[in-house]
C-alpha cells in the first residue's frame, strides 16, 4: 500500500514543476504577447511602453489592408495582401519541393549507400552550414545573368536548394530507424522497390515528414536577406513588407508594424499546432515506442 504522505509530496512537486514551467514559458512568450497587445493600441498608446491597460482598436489591422492615411496627406501602402500571398506560395512550394526531393534522396542514401556515403552527406550538410550572407554576392550575380531576379521560379528554386540539405539529413535519420525486416519480407514476396518505398516506408515516417516540414517552413517563412535582394515588387514576401513600414518622415507606426507581425505569425502557429502530435512524435522518433 502506497504511503499517502509520499503521494502528497509527489503531487506538490508536480505542481511546483508545472508552475516553474509556466513562468519560464511566459518569459519566452512575453515578447510575442507584447507585439499582439501593441497591435490593438492606438499610435499614442503604442509609444507608452509600460501601458498594459488600454482601449483596444482594430484601426491598425484595417490599415494593413487599406492605404493608411498619415500626417501631411501622404499614404503608406503596406502591400501586405500581395506579400502575404507571395509568402504562402513561395514558402509552401519550396518546402514541399524540398521535402519531395529530399525524401527520395534520403531513401537512397539510407537504403543504397555508395562508397564514401558519409563524405557525400557531409558535403551536402556543409552547404547549409554556410551563412546566407556569404553566398549572396555569387547568387545575386547568377540571378542577374540568368534573368531569375524578381521571378517566382528563381526564389522558389533558391529556397528549395537551401532546404534540401536539412530535409535530406532529417528524413534519412527516420529511414535509418525503421525495421528493415518488413521491407525484406515484402521484397521476397515480389514487391518492387517503389512499392516498398511508398507502401511500407513512407507511412511509417509521416511524423518525421511533418516535423521536417514544420522546421523547414519556419526557416523559409522568416527568411529576409534573399527576399530583400532577389525579389521584385511583385514577388516580395512579408519580411520585406515589414521593413517598408519602418522609417519615413513620420517615424515608425508601432501599432501598424505589430499588426503586420501578428498576422504574419498566424499561419506558422496554425501549422505548428495542427501538426503538434506528429511534430512531437517526429522529434522523438526512434527513442519512444508506441
Amino acid at each position: 500500500m502506497r504511503n499517502p504522505r509520499a503521494l502528497r509530496s509527489i503531487g506538490q512537486a508536480g505542481w511546483w514543476h508545472t508552475l516553474g514551467t509556466a513562468i519560464v514559458s511566459l518569459i519566452y512568450f512575453f515578447p510575442v504577447l507584447y507585439i499582439i497587445l501593441t497591435a490593438f493600441k492606438t499610435r499614442q498608446d503604442a509609444l507608452d511602453l509600460g501601458k498594459f491597460f488600454f482601449s483596444p482598436t482594430l484601426d491598425n489591422f484595417r490599415s494593413v489592408f487599406v492605404r493608411a492615411a498619415s500626417q501631411g496627406g501622404a499614404g503608406l501602402d503596406t502591400g501586405f495582401t500581395l506579400y502575404f500571398a507571395n509568402s504562402l506560395m513561395i514558402g509552401g512550394s519550396s518546402v514541399i519541393l524540398a521535402l519531395i526531393i529530399g525524401t527520395g534522396a534520403a531513401y537512397g542514401f539510407s537504403r543504397f549507400p555508395l562508397r564514401g556515403n558519409d563524405t557525400y552527406l557531409f558535403m551536402i550538410l556543409t552547404t547549409r552550414m554556410m551563412p546566407p550572407i556569404i553566398a549572396i554576392i555569387p547568387i545575386f550575380v547568377i540571378f542577374a545573368k540568368t534573368g531569375l531576379s524578381g521571378t517566382y521560379f528563381g526564389i522558389i528554386a533558391l529556397y528549395t536548394a537551401f532546404n534540401l540539405p536539412f530535409s535530406i539529413w532529417m528524413v534519412k535519420s527516420f529511414f535509418d530507424d525503421l525495421d528493415r525486416d518488413i521491407e525484406d519480407a515484402a521484397r521476397m514476396d515480389g514487391s518492387s522497390e517503389w512499392r516498398v518505398f511508398g507502401k511500407i516506408c513512407l507511412p511509417q515516417i509521416v511524423a518525421g515528414l511533418a516535423a521536417t516540414f514544420v522546421f523547414a517552413i519556419i526557416l523559409t517563412w522568416n527568411e529576409f536577406l534573399f527576399a530583400l535582394m532577389l525579389t521584385g515588387t511583385e514577388t516580395r514576401t512579408v519580411p520585406v513588407a515589414i521593413v517598408r513600414t519602418i522609417g519615413g518622415s513620420v517615424g515608425v507606426d508601432w501599432g501598424l508594424l505589430s499588426a503586420i507581425e501578428t498576422l504574419f505569425i498566424i499561419p506558422v502557429v496554425l501549422v505548428t499546432f495542427g501538426l503538434q502530435r506528429q511534430l512531437l512524435r517526429g522529434v522523438t522518433f526512434g527513442t519512444i515506442r508506441r
